[in-house]
């Protein structure tokens, strides 16, 4: 048996969704458990139990997670997914050839200045193995990010269990380009897409920030006048301090307007929603 576990909160905009992708492509017995904090109640005949669950994310999906081990066999499955996660195919060939080599197969967002931990919006291992590491999702080790700014972030501790009991796993990396931005919007080793922020509305990787502190750095380095000459006379005054303030702005702007256009392709039906995601195609709002 197949468990899935997957968290969704205080919106439901995902979950016809994605059940109907597991429905599509899941080629084995599966059952679906999930979290529906802030949602009607009417949503939990999309899955096969519903949890009463507060608090973060990570503690969310452990809580699934330990529900599912108290039933299931050691043999069994679990199936973590992100509430805008879902199949583009079927995983079980990809997930049964890993788990033949190691015992844990999940995303992991190289491309997210090069994270190193297991994410949970795709992973797939054992119960006997979440048992015996023992897994946890919540965060507590950390790695270099941006300028060596150590960071932490859900998986964290799932890594260093993986480590510790050098327990090797399989990594599924990203495989669409990055046009449409350099982290969400992306598919995993051609069978899971991963919205990204598809639960919020203010849209910001930490690649984001990396390339607005950036760019505000080269910004300081240039001489005044030129800044005078190229932004104008308003734009050359803000770009003393508040300019970051706007790029921070026209970059969530950017992001959220992406994120709509591509949900509402993926709810329409559209058929070539995922060509479009796959080949970096930057969606535009139809006149």
């Amino acid at each position: 048996m197949l468990y899935v576990a997957t968290v969704h909160y205080e919106s439901p905009r995902w979950i016809e969704i994605q059940t109907s992708y597991l429905r599509r492509y899941l080629s084995v017995p599966y059952e679906t458990w999930t979290s529906l904090e802030g949602i009607d109640p009417s949503y939990s005949s999309f899955f096969d139990r519903v949890l009463e669950q507060r608090g973060p994310h990570a503690g969310k999906l452990n809580h699934l997670a330990l529900e599912i081990c108290h039933v299931a066999k050691d043999d069994d499955l679990i199936m973590f997914l992100d509430g805008d996660a879902f199949p583009i195919a079927d995983p079980m060939p990809v997930v049964t050839e890993a788990l033949e080599e190691t015992p844990l197969v999940a995303v992991r967002r190289a491309e997210n200045i090069n994270d190193p931990q297991p994410h949970p919006c795709f992973c797939v291992t054992t119960v006997g193995t979440w048992r015996s590491l023992p897994g946890d999702w919540s965060l507590g080790p950390v790695w270099p990010a941006v300028k060596g700014r150590l960071v932490s972030d859900v998986g964290a501790n799932l890594l260093r269990a993986l480590e510790l009991s050098e327990t090797p796993w399989v990594k599924l990396l990203r495989t669409n380009g990055s046009k449409l931005h350099p982290v969400f919007f992306a598919v995993y080793g051609d069978i899971v897409y991963h919205h990204g922020a598809g639960f919020r509305g203010n849209a910001m990787s930490r690649v984001d920030l990396k390339q607005l502190k950036s760019d505000l750095a080269k910004r300081k380095k240039q001489h005044p006048a030129r800044r005078w000459l190229r932004a104008g006379v308003g734009r050359a005054r803000s770009s003393f301090g508040g300019a970051s303030g706007n790029q921070w702005k026209e970059t969530m702007d950017n992001n959220n307007e992406q994120s709509r256009l591509i949900f509402e392709a993926i709810l329409a039906g559209e058929s070539d929603w995922l060509a479009r995601v796959s080949d970096s195609v930057v969606l535009e709002q139809s006149s």
